[in-house]
């Protein structure tokens, strides 16, 4: 009998490290087959929320955020994209690229969530960004986005263009940091575990095969 596991993504669409998470989660899940029902429900943590809609070109942004050099900063995009390619992910980060506001991207995530299409929209806006470069705080690639993952556009525009669901959303991020989360992504299972960072498919599947034993020797107990 599979063992129910609730699972909460926090992450940001313009995280190069939560695609990383997510690929190596899915596949984890994978691997281990029927053992586990697995739910996973995409929570929103914008890493700049003061960002301006027009963006802000990757080095000068991590140059002044981080201190990093042109040089190192493109060591780091190769090495991301090489641990990228490792999960089938194609990560085009190159020179010149742009990190964007994700707000809407976020209100539209919570959306799709309703709808039972949220796990397809944060795969095709992942796609958006880092491998097809889009500007994800766009309302055309937003809406396209939206389209690719089986949701109508009409109605991806209205939620934009209505400001629908800010509250929800900034609630949601106010939760996580209160929780303390601070960096993405965040893999918190059924509400107790936290498995933190871009971590390989191997560290991801010891952990959930450890957290389902002990779920299912927890539940054999209270049976007994």
């Amino acid at each position: 009998m599979s063992v129910p596991m609730q699972i909460e993504f926090v992450s940001d669409v313009v995280c190069p490290w939560c695609v990383i998470g997510l690929l190596g989660l899915e596949t984890a899940l994978a691997n281990m087959g029927d053992l586990v029902d697995a739910e996973i429900r995409f929570e929103p943590f914008e890493l700049n929320p003061d960002m301006p809609p027009e963006g802000q070109d990757i080095a000068e942004h991590v140059a002044q955020k981080y201190g990093s050099t042109a040089q190192r900063s493109a060591e780091a995009r190769s090495a991301i994209a090489a641990r990228a390619a490792e999960v089938g992910f194609t990560m085009a980060m190159g020179k010149g690229g742009r990190i964007y506001n994700t707000f809407d991207a976020q209100r539209l995530l919570h959306w799709a969530g309703l709808k039972g299409r949220q796990g397809e929209l944060k795969h095709a806006l992942f796609d958006a960004y880092f491998t097809q470069g889009l500007n994800v705080s766009d309302r055309d690639v937003l809406v396209s986005a939206a389209q690719s993952a089986g949701l109508r556009g009409a109605e991806a525009s209205d939620v934009l263009d209505a400001g629908m669901f800010e509250e929800d959303v900034r609630a949601a991020e106010l939760h996580w940091r209160r929780e303390g989360i601070s960096a993405v992504p965040a893999v918190v299972i059924n509400g107790r575990y936290l498995i933190s960072g871009g971590q390989p498919v191997a560290a991801f599947e010891k952990a959930l095969r450890a957290i389902a034993a002990e779920s299912a020797a927890t539940a054999d107990s209270s049976a007994g």
